[in-house]
């Protein structure tokens, strides 16, 4: 984990490091994704079951493609209740959040005779994508369907890939039975969002794709986007953790570490207010890596994306913070609400001691997707309204017509449309 300060002359090699294209990653796949896409397009579920067992060692026929009712209802047996009731509280929270993006119409009437609207439509199918295989994702179908449904999708299908069993983890079921997922296919990596994109005999075809995967799975959605809709190009987790008291030193670096568990490309920062505070944040992490469960992974990550940086202020923090655009931003400081006000740049801010980041992976309620590689500079949770798609609407009656087509027709006249022009003035010549 590298350490350098704002004023050094490193500085900017040592934020460039932080940074991370993947644009080397997709084009190491590409060939081999657009193989992948071709052939479920022209074989269908027969692609499916053949690529599930090249890549995921599982045998599957067209009737175990798609998770049954008795096997869903199974799912939310097998957990502990102490463990569904996490995942309904989860739920409830992510829900009631979400409920409250909901989208109106907008009506406007500028004068008498014209009505305009700008009117919110949901989109008729989505396709969920979670990984899976060796692990359980139940947080990613509840962050991922739970806008979707509160925007009033009809149609939702999960793609996850089976376990070594073929079996899709009881929790990751449970999680799409609460969210009111009715179809779940144990297909994975780019052949999942291909027959998402085209439609198979057992996936239908979607307007767009959102869930996170690897690189198999970005390359995959990159490429059929157009074809369908995607979310995002979503790139390995992110934090950034801002801190000013050498007293909450260990309750950062958990945070810090918790960021590193996830992938050995997530990028884990400190940006600490003075000498003795980065001094006792490196000691923290130093320690408490030694003990970590996943040690391994943890340092692999702070060595590729790691860092420790030194503020000589407050205000020199939060610039760095807005120059980095993190997916996570965590702010241990003093009147850390009044600092989360000066950020412009991030996918979510989690201000002060009591609100980690890991509450926000689960429970607190926004959703955890999050642009990511600086993308919070333009981009956004994901949302109520990433499925919602807007119409315009325009209402003239005959008196409104007339007054306005004239200048309307000039203007078509100045650029060089008389086709325009001449359907204008007939309306105005109408009465």
């Amino acid at each position: 984990m590298r350490r350098f300060s704002c004023g050094s002359e490193d500085f900017a090699a040592g934020i460039e490091r932080l940074s991370l294209s993947g644009e080397d990653a997709f084009s190491r796949v590409e060939a081999g994704v657009r193989a992948i896409i071709e052939r479920v397009r022209a074989e269908g579920d027969d692609a499916l079951i053949d690529l599930t067992r090249e890549f995921d060692g599982v045998s599957l026929d067209a009737g175990s493609l798609v998770v049954g009712e008795e096997e869903m209802a199974r799912a939310l047996d097998a957990l502990p209740s102490d463990t569904l009731d996490a995942l309904k509280l989860a739920e409830e929270r992510i829900r009631a959040f979400h409920a409250e993006q909901v989208p109106r119409t907008i009506n406007v009437e500028p004068a008498p005779g014209e009505r305009l609207s700008l009117e919110p439509t949901a989109l008729a199918s989505v396709g969920l994508y979670a990984p899976g295989g060796t692990a359980a994702y139940p947080s990613t179908v509840l962050m991922n369907a739970t806008p979707a449904r509160a925007a009033g999708v009809e149609e939702l299908v999960l793609c996850t890939p089976p376990g070594p069993d073929g079996e899709v983890p009881a929790a990751v079921l449970a999680a799409a039975s609460l969210a009111g997922l009715e179809r779940v296919v144990r297909v994975g990596g780019a052949q999942a969002v291909a027959a998402m994109a085209y439609g198979t005999e057992s996936v239908p075809r979607v307007d767009k794709i959102v869930g996170p995967g690897n690189v198999y799975v970005a390359a995959a959605k990159r490429i059929v986007r157009g074809r369908v809709e995607i979310d995002k190009d979503a790139g390995p987790s992110e934090v950034v953790v801002l801190l000013d008291d050498a007293a909450l030193a260990e309750w950062a670096a958990a945070d810090l570490l918790a960021q590193a568990e996830h992938d050995a490309q997530a990028m884990a920062v400190g940006v600490c207010v003075g000498v003795d505070v980065a001094d006792a944040l490196e000691r923290e992490v130093e320690s408490q890596l030694r003990t970590a469960p996943r040690s391994g992974e943890m340092a692999q990550a702070l060595e590729n994306r790691g860092a420790i940086i030194e503020a000589a202020s407050r205000e020199e923090a939060l610039e760095v913070a807005e120059m980095l655009a993190p997916e996570h931003l965590e702010i241990l400081m003093e009147r850390a609400e009044e600092a989360a006000a000066e950020i412009r740049n991030a996918g979510a801010v989690f201000c002060g001691p009591w609100s980690p980041v890991p509450l926000g992976d689960y429970v607190a309620g926004p959703n955890h997707v999050l642009p990511t590689g600086g993308a919070a500079r333009f981009a956004s949770p994901l949302g109520v309204y990433d499925f919602i798609k807007w119409t315009s609407k325009v209402c003239f009656d005959e008196a409104a017509a007339a007054r306005l087509a004239e200048p309307a027709a000039r203007l078509a006249d100045l650029e060089g449309l008389p086709a325009h022009a001449r359907a204008l003035r007939l309306r105005r010549g109408a009465s």
